[in-house]
């Protein structure tokens, strides 16, 4: 008789578990793996690198910036204030058991070496590192250079086609390293390939989260003649965008140059007129959806993947009607010979400068 009660009581549970929430039937628990995104203070609304890791996660679980349905239950982010904070913070996630953690950028590095040991059975995932070697790290490098050798040769077309004889050009980085240094690269062979002896100045903000900075350099830059500036500094880029914004409404013909993420919206400033030429699109979003995929199909490991153009993992974007037909299509000759391999495109400082490629005395740090 106990036994029977004890078998009528586990089935009427059973039969609670399945009807739950005022009796609807046929209830399906969402079997996908749940994520923790872990942000510098710019966080999600950086409109650039963090911003792509986010919409990677929306993308995968069918969300949209508009419609954050998932968020709190299989998805959410946390956001940094200081690098002080990225250890805890990394061991919190741990702790609350998310199937994966992600952090952004390689400033994480020495924080997830240092977590990722501690919990050997955590999942995580960084993007622009390479050396966090741990079997329970899955790490995703691009080729920026790539991408960023685009912008540069679309900058350049574009101040050819309004007959500028010596255009100079501008580089605004956020905080120095290598990463950050392929996108200068890459941007200075593209000038070179239209013109070789282009002058090219660049500034560090040493910051992802100042785009003030970004601002007054690109005033003064602007003001000493300088056609277009490409910022590849997170949130701080977004002052150099401003200022673009501020001379174009008063009809100087100058350009900002977006990054990671398509920032053409972010440069209107008259209907379809925009301050940002062109961007160089770094598709984190794919790092993003490419882990979570691995985890779901339990094939997840540690190791480096690359994504380079021949993987669209970067590019650039023509939304800007004001991009010329011409200038398109040098720029599209120009990827094609880099998926060919008929253009090399280097990606460290010191092999510009061994190539004479790079100017001496830039900012740019190989390490």
């Amino acid at each position: 008789m106990k036994k029977l009660v004890l078998v009528l009581m586990i089935s009427v549970l059973a039969l609670g578990v399945v009807f739950a929430g005022g009796g609807k039937e046929n209830t399906v628990v969402d079997s996908r793996p749940t994520i923790r995104l872990i942000t510098d203070l710019t966080g999600i609304d950086d409109k650039s690198f963090n911003a792509a890791a986010w919409r990677g996660i929306l993308e995968y679980y069918g969300d949209t910036w508009e419609n954050q349905s998932k968020r709190g239950e299989l998805y959410d982010v946390v956001t940094c204030q200081t690098q002080d904070a990225y250890v805890p913070t990394l061991k919190q996630a741990s702790d609350e058991g998310y199937d994966l953690i992600v952090t952004t950028g390689f400033t994480f590095a020495d924080a997830l070496d240092e977590v990722a040991q501690l919990y050997p059975d955590q999942r995580y995932m960084i993007v622009d590192v390479d050396y966090v070697n741990h079997p329970n790290v899955m790490q995703f490098i691009f080729k920026e250079e790539q991408g960023s050798y685009l912008v540069g040769v679309a900058a350049a077309m574009q101040a050819k086609e309004d007959g500028i004889e010596n255009p100079k050009f501008g580089f605004i980085g956020g905080v120095p390293g290598a990463t950050i240094t392929k996108f200068e690269i890459g941007y200075i062979q593209g000038l070179k390939s239209v013109f070789p002896d282009a002058e090219i100045v660049d500034f560090y903000a040493n910051d992802w989260g100042k785009p003030e900075l970004a601002k007054a350099q690109a005033k003064n830059w602007y003001d000493s003649g300088v056609y277009a500036i490409f910022s590849a500094a997170g949130g701080t880029g977004g002052g150099t965008i401003a200022q673009a914004k501020e001379y174009r409404i008063q009809g100087k013909n100058v350009w900002a140059i977006g990054v990671d993420s398509d920032q053409y919206e972010d440069g209107i400033y008259s209907g379809k007129q925009s301050a940002v030429l062109t961007s160089m699109i770094k598709r984190v979003e794919t790092s993003t959806k490419m882990a979570l995929e691995a985890v779901d199909s339990n094939t997840f490991q540690g190791g480096v993947i690359v994504l380079d153009m021949s993987d669209d993992g970067v590019g650039y974007t023509v939304n800007n009607p004001q991009l010329s037909e011409n200038v398109i299509k040098a720029v599209d000759a120009a990827k094609a010979d880099i998926i060919a391999g008929k253009i090399n495109v280097i990606g460290t400082y010191k092999e510009a400068l061994e190539a004479g490629i790079a100017p001496a005395g830039l900012g740019a740090m190989d390490n």
